[in-house]
């Protein structure tokens, strides 16, 4: 008969072989996640930075305007050139940045009836440029124009070294310790184990509530069989949430698309003039642009409900923020004939653009629902543990039964709130996720004609609870 040290040594042995395969597999694996990871992350941060001039791209409306945009990238360029702006024109008055002589060459986008994402390799830079341009036809508010922006792909190289050389040292120190777990692991008992196993196996789609019996369990395998229960208590959960979330989905999808198929089978009932046809398109591409909103929102909810976090953590100034956002809104205050007043200050280590699409997503909310010449005011304002970021709007009340469900998805005040119909109901469950991912809480309130809506951020080490 084999001593029982001899099987727990061998079993570490064969413990340690198949880890470092799997090892081995899930390096790969996480090596094209974080590449891929890597890429999203500079795709994202370089679709923000385009999509802030677009936005004022898109909305001239006189030749004065265009030295208010160039001031603006001015303002954005940092001084290392780690950012870069370009418009190219045959006007003067609206190109900026250098010309292309000083671009070896560009990848993606080079065509004037072309636009995507692509590399741009800059004199004086090492590594090449992640860029995106587009190209804007002319019309009858500007020339026709090509603007590319452009930014530094060095850090993102220099982290993706960092992550492989920190993935080699953790395999090498994953497979030893799997070695001696293995042998210890290898010293309990095999039948309970079994037991697990053949109970484990029972559990399915149908049977999510089943739970290991943790009582006829050894005292060795005990945290074990609670483990996994706390694991199918997170899974019946998600399962769950999945079920909800696509319930939504299908409500919410439904009228947009019924609306698409209507509008078009009627365009096709009988023959249409050109004029007919492009009033039919312009309202199917209404249509199609609620859509693409509504599946981005959901599944950015989608990824915090998994409990993602704000990663990229950094001090800020909630003030610098907050006039840095109304800024940004100016043309849309502006519009609708109302101010914004900030008061207080306030210091987190938050992510920037997670809180300025939050706050965003709040202004926006007060705006609609303030009358013109009437004034938001947004107060900030700390403690020790967080802070707190207070929109508030003068209009009618929120009737108590609805306040505490404003941040739910899809959710709407037809009978107490105007122009619910021009927002799919995601922008204040948006908020709410952002205010999770950095620890923190939502609140409203809604009485003497002033409703207030806000949320807070985790301060100091609080933030990465």
């Amino acid at each position: 008969m084999i001593p029982t040290r001899s099987i727990a040594l061998r079993l570490g042995a064969l413990f340690a072989a198949a880890a470092l395969g799997v090892f081995a597999l899930i390096g790969i694996a996480l090596h094209r996640v974080f590449d891929h990871a890597i890429e999203a992350h500079q795709f994202e941060e370089l679709d923000t930075k385009f999509r802030d001039i677009e936005y004022f791209i898109k909305r001239v409306r006189t030749p004065e305007q265009w030295a208010h945009i160039h001031e603006k990238l001015d303002a954005l360029t940092p001084p290392d050139g780690s950012t870069r702006y370009w418009i190219w024109s045959d006007d003067p008055d609206v190109q900026y940045g250098a010309s292309r002589a000083e671009i070896a060459s560009i990848s993606g986008g080079r065509s004037d009836g072309d636009a995507g994402r692509g590399q741009a390799i800059i004199e004086r830079h090492e590594a090449p440029m992640v860029t995106r341009n587009e190209y804007f036809p002319a019309d009858a508010n500007h020339p026709a124009l090509r603007f590319m922006v452009g930014i530094d792909s060095t850090p993102f190289l220099r982290t993706e070294r960092e992550f492989e050389q920190a993935l080699i040292a953790w395999s090498t120190l994953g497979v030893i310790l799997v070695a001696v777990l293995g042998y210890w692991a290898a010293r309990f008992g095999l039948l309970p184990l079994q037991r697990i196993s053949r109970e484990a196996q029972q559990i399915g789609v149908t049977h999510l509530s089943q739970r290991l019996d943790t009582k006829r369990l050894p005292r060795e395998l005990s945290d074990l069989g609670l483990s996994f229960n706390g694991a199918l208590d997170r899974l019946e959960g998600a399962y769950q949430k999945l079920e909800a979330f696509n319930a939504d989905v299908t409500h919410e999808l439904r009228t947009p698309l019924a609306n698409l198929i209507g509008q078009t089978q009627v365009a096709l009932s009988r023959e249409r003039t050109a004029g007919e046809l492009e009033e039919t398109l312009q309202s199917n591409l209404e249509e199609l642009e609620r859509l693409r909103s509504i599946i981005s929102d959901m599944l950015f909810l989608a990824r915090a409900d998994q409990g993602e976090k704000a990663m990229s953590l950094a001090p800020a100034s909630l003030a610098e923020e907050v006039h840095k956002t109304v800024e940004f809104l100016d043309l849309i205050t502006d519009e609708a004939g109302v101010t914004v007043r900030v008061e207080g200050d306030a210091s987190a280590p938050v992510e920037r653009s997670l809180l300025r699409r939050a706050i965003t997503n709040l202004l926006h909310n007060a705006i609609r629902h303030t009358q013109s010449r009437d004034e938001i005011v947004v107060r900030l304002s700390e403690t020790e543990a967080d802070a707190q970021i207070a929109i508030s709007n003068p209009g009618p009340a929120i009737p108590r039964e609805h306040i505490g469900r404003i941040f739910d998805r899809f959710y709407r005040i037809d009978s107490a709130r105007p122009n619910s119909g021009e927002n799919h109901g995601l922008g204040l469950s948006i908020v709410k996720a952002v205010a999770s991912m950095h620890a923190g809480t939502v609140f409203a309130s809604s009485d003497n004609g002033m409703t207030t809506v806000g949320f807070t951020v985790a301060r100091a080490t609080a933030a990465s609870r």
